[in-house]
């Protein structure tokens, strides 16, 4: 292993905003549905902060652990077969909006499906390193690979959580394209995965019912398009400078979702085009480090790491943009360290924090 450097402070630094501006953004958005549902404007934001200093401790206590932790099979398999029972007890629990995507315990939630996105990558990296020296065997690593990930894949698709399925499916393509394995295995994945992903959206009605109005949303304004057209609003009156902090007026019940997938949107209409780039250029500037921390890791798993860590963070946050935006259609996907969720800011700042430490130890 290298020598231990010094942490990456750009990379903390613009972690750290993200979570200050989330926190702002969740009470913003999020104020008066606290108040009408549980009497108190500060509901969500305080369960936002309590997920929010677990997730600096845990980042914290990682940069003590090194990565080669994360290589060992003991706690490879333990966090994948945690995982599995997860996402497994999920099917079982009450449904929350139809679906069986949480499991709830002792006043909190917890979403499988976010843990299920990093014991997936580490088992991935797990398994690449270990058998680098063939990775372009199909039956040895290219077929493991992919059978764990679609077991991931099937158990998220029965919540039903598409957008997270879709995730799991994009990060193990991502993971190894970065490790090197024949672009022909990677372009037949596609060639089966992509008309599978497109029978399974157009047999459910909701999803065939979301395409369609991210190809036409003004063809049913007030049904399927009513989301994207309001977010379009929503991000088109904040101009370059915004309405003011607070002053948004698609939050109150216009907007669905504003203080989980569609906190951008809130952003674009209370802090404007200034506020949005904003968020964009430290997404930006975690790519940046994220991929500055593979280049100069000492081996192959942490290089692995680090870059499977950093696009499967980033990618999220562009993915869930470019939904509020219009430029994809509607996903579960929440925007990382921004969106209200404990689940997804607890496991990005579990990402972070093995990022971090993969920095130390960059040449």
């Amino acid at each position: 292993m290298g020598r231990k450097l010094s942490s990456d402070k750009p990379l903390f630094l613009a972690v750290l905003a993200l979570v200050m501006m989330g926190l702002v953004m969740v009470f913003s958005s999020s104020a008066i549905t606290a108040v009408e549902r549980y009497h108190n404007p500060y509901y969500f934001l305080i369960k936002q902060m309590v997920w929010a200093g677990l997730g600096f401790a845990l980042m914290g206590a990682l940069l003590y652990i090194p990565y080669p932790f994360f290589r060992r099979p003991a706690v490879v398999y333990t966090l994948l077969a945690i995982a599995l029972v997860l996402l497994t007890a999920a099917l079982f629990m009450p449904t929350v909006n139809r679906t069986h995507r949480w499991i709830r315990l002792l006043g909190f939630s917890l979403q499988p499906s976010e843990l299920a996105k990093f014991a997936l990558l580490f088992f991935l990296t797990y398994q690449l390193d270990k058998k680098k020296e063939r990775l372009n065997d199909l039956k040895w690593t290219v077929l493991p690979c992919a059978a764990v990930t679609a077991v991931f894949f099937v158990l998220t698709y029965l919540e039903p959580d598409f957008g997270a399925a879709i995730t799991l499916a994009s990060i193990t393509g991502i993971v190894l394209f970065l490790a090197g394995v024949r672009l022909r295995y990677l372009l037949a994945g596609a060639l089966a995965v992509v008309p599978a992903g497109l029978f399974l959206v157009l047999r459910a009605g909701y999803r065939k019912d979301r395409l369609l109005a991210f190809l036409d949303p003004f063809a049913d304004p007030l049904g399927s398009g009513f989301q994207i057209i309001q977010s379009l609003i929503a991000v088109g009156k904040g101009g370059v400078l915004g309405g003011g902090l607070g002053e948004s007026t698609q939050k109150l019940y216009y907007l669905p979702y504003a203080y989980t997938d569609f906190i951008y949107a809130v952003v674009g209409e209370e802090l404007g085009l200034i506020g949005c780039m904003a968020v964009i250029t430290l997404f930006l500037v975690i790519m940046w480090r994220g991929m500055r921390a593979a280049a100069g890791a000492p081996d192959f798993h942490g290089a692995l790491l680090a870059a499977g860590i950093t696009a499967l963070i980033v990618s999220q946050g562009l993915i869930n943009i470019s939904v509020v935006l219009g430029l994809l259609p509607t996903k579960g996907i929440p925007l990382p360290f921004f969106s209200f969720g404990g689940s997804s800011l607890l496991a990005n700042m579990l990402g972070i924090g093995i990022l971090l430490n993969v920095s130390q130890h960059s040449g």
